[in-house]
C-alpha cells in the first residue's frame, strides 16, 4: 500500500485533484489517500497557509499530490515553503507534446530541471529608502546537486544532451558558480553531450528550435519562467505537470495555478494533474501504469475528449471519465 497525502488547495486545484484520484481509481494499486489543506481557504479557516499538520502527513506520505493553491497577499507561500521545508531541490518539468491538441509543436520531448531551492525564492528582500533590495542566493553545493540530478535523469531516460541555462555574462558570480559547478558535473559524464546558452537566448531558441533541447537545467527563477514558455509550445499550462524531488520526499503538481476565475464551472482541464500522477507512479517504481495512464489519455484526446481550452465541449468530470474508461479497456 502506498500513503498519499492529498493536497486539493484552492480553485481549480480541487477540481482536479477530484479528476486525477478518479482516474487513479482504474489502477489494481492500493493507496491510502490522506487529504491535507494549505492555501488561501485553509488561511481563512485557520489562520495558516501551510499547518504544521500537513508538514507532518507530507513528510510521513510516500508521495504528495498537490493541486494548486492561491497566494495570500504577505503570507508565505504554501508550495514555496513545501519545497524549502522538505528540500525538495529538484523541479522536474517535462515538456512532451500530445496527440490530438493544437500546438505549435506536434513532437517536443524534454525535459527542465529546475534548482527548487536557492535564488530570489528565499524571499530575502528589504526595502530602502530608494525602493527595494531582494538577495539572490546560488551555491556550490545546490548548484552541483542539480547538475547531478539533471545528468542522472537525462541517462536513465536515455538522453544524450545535457544544456545548462544562466546569465553569466551579467551575473557573473551566482550564475558564473552555477556553469562552473555544472561542468564539473558534467566531466564525470563524459559519454553525454553538455553545453550551455544564456537565458535570453534560449528564450528565443524555445521558440525558433526547440528540438535542439534534450534536458535543460537551470537556476530557479529561469526555471520557472522558461518552463512557462515551453508549456505554450505544447499547448498550455492546462498540460503542464512537474514534480519536486528530494532525497527523502516527492510532492508532485501542475505547473498551472488555482485559476478562480473558472472554478466551480467544471471546466478546467485536468491533464496537468492527471499527468502529474504519471510522474508520482514512476517516483513509485510503477511505471507500467504510469504508461496505462499516458495511453489512455492519448486515446481520449485522439477521440476529441477535451476540455474547452482545448476546442472541446468535456467538463473536467467528462474527460476524467473517459480516460478511467479507456484504462479499463486495456486492461
Amino acid at each position: 500500500m502506498y500513503r498519499i497525502t492529498v493536497i486539493p488547495g484552492d480553485g481549480i486545484g480541487v477540481e482536479v485533484m477530484e479528476a486525477a484520484l478518479h482516474v487513479l481509481q482504474a489502477l489494481e494499486i492500493e493507496f491510502e489517500f490522506t487529504h491535507a489543506e494549505a492555501g488561501n481557504e485553509c488561511f481563512r479557516r485557520c489562520g495558516d497557509t501551510l499547518p504544521e499538520e500537513t508538514l507532518k502527513l507530507v513528510r510521513k506520505a510516500d508521495a504528495t499530490l498537490f493541486g494548486a493553491v492561491t497566494t495570500v497577499p504577505g503570507q508565505k507561500s504554501a508550495i514555496i515553503t513545501l519545497r524549502r521545508e522538505l528540500d525538495l531541490f529538484a523541479n522536474l518539468r517535462p515538456v512532451k507534446s500530445l496527440p490530438g491538441v493544437p500546438c505549435l509543436y506536434p513532437d517536443l520531448d524534454f525535459v527542465i530541471v529546475r534548482e527548487n531551492t536557492e535564488d530570489l525564492y528565499v524571499g530575502d528582500e528589504e526595502y530602502t529608502p530608494e525602493g527595494a533590495v531582494a538577495k539572490r542566493i546560488i551555491t556550490r553545493t545546490a548548484s552541483r546537486r542539480i547538475s547531478q540530478f539533471a545528468f542522472q535523469y537525462a541517462q536513465k531516460e536515455g538522453m544524450q544532451k545535457v544544456t545548462a541555462v544562466h546569465k553569466a555574462n551579467v551575473l557573473k558570480k551566482t550564475d558564473g558558480i552555477f556553469r562552473d559547478e555544472f561542468y564539473k558535473v558534467a566531466s564525470e559524464y563524459p559519454q553525454m553531450e553538455a553545453n550551455d546558452y544564456y537565458v535570453d537566448a534560449t528564450a528565443m531558441y524555445l521558440i525558433t528550435q526547440p528540438q535542439e533541447f534534450q534536458t535543460i537545467v537551470t537556476t530557479n527563477l529561469f526555471g520557472d519562467i522558461l518552463s512557462d514558455e515551453a508549456a505554450g509550445l505544447i499547448g498550455g499550462l492546462g498540460l503542464a505537470p512537474s514534480a519536486n524531488i528530494g532525497e527523502k520526499n516527492a510532492l508532485f503538481e501542475p505547473v498551472h495555478g488555482s485559476a478562480p476565475q473558472i472554478a466551480g464551472k467544471n471546466i478546467a482541464n485536468p491533464t496537468a494533474m492527471i499527468l502529474t500522477t504519471t510522474l508520482m507512479l514512476k517516483h513509485l517504481n510503477k511505471k507500467q501504469e504510469a504508461q496505462k495512464i499516458e495511453k489512455a489519455l492519448q486515446k481520449t484526446l485522439m477521440r476529441g475528449i477535451m476540455t474547452p481550452d482545448l476546442g472541446g465541449t468535456a467538463s473536467t468530470m467528462e474527460m476524467a471519465e473517459a480516460i478511467k474508461e479507456e484504462i479499463v479497456k486495456g486492461e
